[in-house]
């Protein structure tokens, strides 16, 4: 069967008009002639998708059947410093998988669907035009020894993406051209079309990994684990530079030893190539309330594993929510326990960062 049409069949888009009257717009509507089209006044208020507490049972049907075609309205890019040195201006938000754990349907509403936004020309502008301000990077840091590094997918799954529209293609193609910058973005989708487009080692793909026995419940709609494995070596010919983001790391009975497993799998899984220019970022989980309680809605055994009260402390974020992480003093222990793994059977990963 083929993995596209399992992960999305659009038979609906919601449309900002002003998105329909550009190049790319059209090229989007272009590919799914049958969709029905629903005009609606912003991308950021879809009545029928967002704040509809209702719509938790449809959870899984509106990523797969429902699209969003907007239009950026504010181009701006944030330092970051962990993973990249800037998160560049979104080409698209939302996502057709649907793993337990993630934060952008607390921010956006119920089941997040992906938005494509139409004015590309207008983003990789953007950024050509930022990326040429910075010159040359004086001196290295824990994103790149020479680049600057733009995150282009903080809010959307890059490899999901490209299957849409041709932005994120766009992107690598800009960033082939930039002497000074890099792309980067996690993905937990292999899309093996992304290996024709030459990226000449000005893209970085992070493909995330965790034991298969905590993927299968909480990475729901995503590429196998060992299939993500299998496409690194491939990645690497094909140009790309690729790290592996060890996320989230979920701290349970046993949780130590599938680790060891899953590193094992990895070693065994990839070439000298792959080996010589791997890094790593390690990132234990961080839930939250408000997305804890979507979840017993849609899938309840999830929460099993993410909701630990026994484990983890509240803390207040910047914007309000409510988050939960593994308690102080604990957590240390267990992110040393884990550089201590992964240094023993890994030596060759360079680990980036790991909170």
């Amino acid at each position: 069967m083929d993995t596209n049409s399992v992960l999305l069949d659009i038979r609906r888009i919601y449309l900002e008009p002003a998105a329909a009257e550009l190049p790319r717009g059209r090229e989007v509507l272009a590919r799914f002639p049958d969709a029905e089209l629903v005009e609606v006044e912003s991308h950021h208020r879809v009545p029928e998708l967002y704040g509809d507490e209702t719509n938790v049972r449809r959870w899984v049907r509106i990523k797969r059947e429902a699209l969003v075609l907007g239009v950026k309205k504010s181009l701006t890019a944030r330092v970051n410093g962990r993973s990249a040195d800037f998160i560049a201006p979104s080409t698209a938000n939302g996502c057709a998988m649907a793993c337990a754990y993630c934060y952008v349907p607390r921010h956006k509403g119920y089941s997040n669907p992906v938005t494509v936004f139409a004015n590309i020309d207008k983003i990789v502008g953007y950024v050509r035009r930022h990326a040429g301000r910075q010159g040359v990077k004086a001196a290295p840091n824990e994103c790149d020894p020479r680049a600057w590094v733009y995150d282009i997918g903080e809010n959307s799954d890059c490899s999901v993406d490209a299957r849409l529209s041709d932005n994120v293609r766009d992107l690598v193609e800009l960033f082939r051209q930039l002497p000074n910058a890099k792309a980067s973005f996690a993905t937990k989708h292999v899309n093996r079309d992304l290996l024709d487009w030459d990226p000449r080692g000005r893209t970085r793909i992070r493909f995330s990994l965790m034991p298969a026995r905590d993927a299968k419940l909480l990475d729901i709609r995503t590429s196998p684990v060992a299939e993500r494995i299998a496409a690194i070596d491939d990645f690497v010919a094909a140009g790309y530079e690729v790290h592996v983001n060890l996320s989230p790391v979920v701290v349970r009975d046993g949780w130590l030893e599938d680790w060891a497993e899953l590193l094992d799998q990895l070693d065994a899984g990839i070439g000298a190539a792959a080996k010589a220019q791997l890094a790593a970022e390690v990132i234990f989980l961080t839930h939250n309330r408000d997305l804890h309680e979507v979840n017993l809605g849609w899938h309840p055994k999830a929460e099993q594993l993410l909701w630990r009260p026994d484990l983890q402390q509240a803390k207040r974020s910047e914007n309000g929510f409510v988050n939960v992480r593994y308690r102080t003093g604990s957590k240390g222990r267990y992110v040393a326990a884990l550089l201590d793994l992964i240094g023993r059977r890994t030596p060759y990963c360079h680990v980036r960062y790991a909170f």
